[in-house]
């Protein structure tokens, strides 16, 4: 079994999503169960990168409901700083977008923005905050199943076009939302803020499909760009699919971003 419990397989079992989650059982710190089993990952009809359709088999795992949000990145800058032993930039604290400053020596979130997905942290800085809580980033395949589940989905919530409803989309430069507020836009499994609002980190390198995590793509080394996934407040309707893998989105990995963030997995 590999880091992530995914391997590619031919199959034909697709296995059942599960519930959905009410809004007001939602919490910051609660995950999502995952089942083990295979799903279509990819899509024949969009960009080159999600092509092709494929199945992929994904061991049970958990996934956090929400996006890291600001108030929960500060604590992560408090206890550990801005940069790791080994030099590597975890959040880009200088650039103007950026809802986290520091008064005098405790980072704090910019007030009105606690709650919203946080942004300009870098792929190692993902990756730190999650062995910082004892948990991981998902993997590629892992954050499509759980945004699309077994049925093949474009939208986690179904195949109906989005609406403001469902998600923070083709909104103004940096005009981010609360991340627990899109209810219609569950997943299968009740995580929400899958689609718009922030991109998110995966573990995975962004690497041709068909997906294979033995192939090197999981290597948890700072270097080579990562995929993201999910589509940002400023992304159009088109972007913020299921399989959409951050094509054209400016996304160095060892910088911070003003549309990308990510939730943790284990």
């Amino acid at each position: 079994m590999n880091r992530g419990g995914v391997c590619c397989i031919a199959v034909a079992l697709i296995v059942g999503a599960g519930p959905v989650v009410a809004a007001d059982e939602i919490s910051r710190t609660e995950m999502a169960a995952i089942p083990a089993g295979a799903f279509l990952m990819g899509s024949n009809d969009g960009p080159d990168d999600e092509r092709p359709a494929h199945q992929v088999s994904v061991a049970a795992f958990e996934i956090e409901r929400l996006p890291v949000t600001t108030a929960r990145f500060a604590e992560f800058l408090n206890a550990v700083g801005t940069h790791n032993k080994n030099g590597e930039r975890l959040f880009d604290d200088d650039d103007l977008d950026a809802r986290i400053h520091k008064a005098g020596t405790r980072w704090s979130a910019d007030r009105g923005f606690e709650n919203h997905p946080v942004v300009e942290v870098s792929w190692p800085g993902a990756r730190d905050y999650c062995t910082w809580r004892k948990r991981r980033l998902p993997t590629e395949a892992e954050w499509e199943k759980a945004a699309r589940g077994t049925d093949g989905r474009k939208y986690p919530w179904g195949n109906t076009p989005p609406d403001r409803t469902r998600g923070q989309f083709a909104a103004r430069f940096n005009d981010t939302a609360p991340v627990d507020v899109f209810h219609a836009g569950a997943s299968p499994y009740g995580v929400y803020d899958m689609a718009g609002n922030a991109w998110e980190w995966v573990s995975s390198a962004y690497r041709p499909y068909p997906y294979n995590a033995n192939d090197g793509r999981e290597d948890l080394k700072a270097g080579p760009v990562r995929a993201t996934r999910g589509g940002g407040h400023d992304s159009p309707a088109e972007a913020i699919t299921t399989t959409q893998r951050g094509r054209d989105l400016s996304r160095n990995p060892r910088a911070g971003h003003h549309n990308i963030g990510f939730r943790c997995a284990r």
